[in-house]
């Protein structure tokens, strides 16, 4: 006979309010993203989601709970979408909680669907859920230009185990995190081998991470970089009575003597969008710039236009002043920096919140190495949340270094700047290459090829880092591979948990 408060508990998990659990499940998940970075916590929330699942009867009732953690995750770590319609708040504030719910929940979907099919298995459904989840982390990277923001596996970033990424990749890092939490789940239930397992995974994450790290370099001889983050509030960035102090400060931190003794920086690195015109009619601004940087050299962030269409870009600049380099961003902001269903939404009066331009930017050709010169080399650049896309980064040929200029303003004080930086540092490490941060309010930072943030500026801050540039690291697995290896890998689980087994019929 059960006792009424576990017949209780058994409503709660499976009945109509199963929706609850699943929801604070998904919350305790989030809370293993920056700045939070409980990641003890978010893998117990991730354990109780899978042994939560387990307990359903229905595929139905598996949709309901992969919605519901999906929904308290992404309602909680994506809580900085608020943040740009604060920006012009008397115009926009009115969107940013049903931006954010819609989010969540069309993102919640993905998981939704990858539990109903995995409550469909004819075997091992904890097994099974683990392949689904996977491949509803690549589906939500991949598919609809992609949105792999806090992926699952970035719950190890403030441990050594996040060094995995340089052998398998973010989506299989995922992988091995679901399957942890599965043996877990099943641990819960009193399976012991599962139990030892679990533990034995656990402590391989984190000890076998823990010998990944290099010890630091020698920096001697290195050329030396120097990251601007002039501290523009986005209220005030555009404002005419602002710009020029804006353009003023950054001009001054360019030609300022060089910290800690070092000699001249051999680049400078302005943040994205940092000077008030488009490329085409910067002249005096490039010369005013470039004379400043003497005799380095200067990346920056500027639009620039040509016919019809305009584009977020970098530009490498030198004295003359020369324009050496344009890159375009690519992989642009959904409904921030251009329109889907443009005409639609004009019809409803509703635009693009980041883009300056009438109909947003267009996309630029895609990755593209830029020569820095001297001992610099080669850079792969990014702007803004590219850095969040471990598919963007595979070049052509491996460069010396990534470079992003950002301008997290848009992602508010608390939690967007924090997790983006916390990605940055997990392309470095799966590329075993150092990564150029400057942001336009915070965190510029110098990260090296195992993701150590070596140098760096606080949020909300104005000024300068100096700094010695790392060299690379040895050439990863990941960055050889990318998330091939992984997509064979998951097509053969696929085969042995969702295909029934022929029965002998002798």
């Amino acid at each position: 006979m059960t006792s009424p408060v576990s017949d209780r508990a058994a409503r709660l998990l499976t009945g109509r309010f199963r929706l609850l659990p699943a929801l604070a499940c998904g919350g305790m998940m989030a809370l293993g993203q920056a700045p939070w970075n409980l990641w003890f916590v978010a893998l117990a929330g991730l354990v109780l989601s899978m042994a939560l699942f387990s307990l359903q009867r229905s595929s139905r009732a598996a949709l309901v709970i992969g919605m519901g953690v999906g929904t308290g995750y992404f309602g909680l770590a994506l809580n900085w979408l608020t943040e740009p319609f604060q920006v012009d708040a008397a115009v926009t504030a009115w969107m940013a909680p049903f931006a954010l719910f819609f989010m969540a929940a069309g993102l919640a979907l993905f998981w939704g669907v990858a539990f109903w099919g995995a409550a469909q298995a004819p075997r091992a459904r904890l097994f099974a859920l683990v392949v689904a989840w996977t491949l509803a982390e690549l589906a939500r990277g991949y598919l609809f230009t992609g949105f792999p923001w806090g992926l699952v596996g970035y719950l190890w970033e403030p441990t050594d185990a996040i060094q995995w990424v340089a052998w398998t990749g973010s989506f299989g890092l995922t992988l091995v995190t679901l399957g942890l939490a599965a043996l877990l789940a099943c641990a819960l239930r009193g399976a012991l081998k599962p139990a030892i397992a679990g533990v034995a995974l656990l402590g391989a994450l984190l000890w076998g991470g823990a010998q990944m790290v290099p010890p630091l370099q020698d920096l001697g001889g290195r050329p030396v970089v120097r990251l601007v983050q002039p501290n523009a509030a986005q209220t005030q960035k555009w404002d005419r009575a602002y710009v020029p102090i804006f353009f003023e400060r950054q001009v001054d931190f360019t030609a300022a003597p060089p910290q800690d003794g070092l000699p001249r920086p051999e680049l400078i690195v302005w943040p994205e969008t940092a000077v008030p015109r488009l490329l085409e009619n910067a002249g005096a601004e490039l010369r005013v710039i470039t004379d400043a940087a003497l005799p380095g050299r200067v990346v920056l962030g500027i639009q620039r236009s040509e016919g019809y269409d305009y584009y977020n870009s970098l530009a490498l600049v030198s004295q003359g002043p020369k324009v050496e380099a344009v890159y375009d961003k690519h992989h642009l902001v959904p409904f921030g920096e251009y329109m889907p269903f443009k005409e639609l939404f004009k019809h409803i009066n509703v635009s693009g919140i980041a883009a300056r331009a009438e109909g947003g930017y267009s996309a630029g050709p895609g990755a593209k190495l830029l020569d820095l010169g001297g001992q610099m080399g080669l850079a792969l650049p990014l702007i803004c949340y590219e850095a969040v896309f471990p598919q963007d980064l595979r070049a052509a040929a491996r460069p010396e270094l990534l470079l992003q200029i950002t301008n997290d303003a848009w992602f508010g004080n608390f939690s967007g700047p924090y997790q983006h930086l916390a990605q940055a540092r997990i392309r470095a490490i799966e590329q075993g290459l150092p990564l150029l941060r400057a942001a336009n309010t915070g965190v510029s930072a110098v990260i090296d090829g195992a993701g150590r943030v070596l140098k760096s500026l606080p949020l909300n801050e104005a000024g300068f880092i100096d700094a010695r540039l790392p060299p690379p690291l040895r050439v990863t697995l990941y960055s050889r591979t990318g998330d091939l290896p992984l997509l064979g890998l998951l097509a053969l689980l696929m085969l042995f948990a969702f295909v029934p087994r022929r029965r002998n019929f002798d």
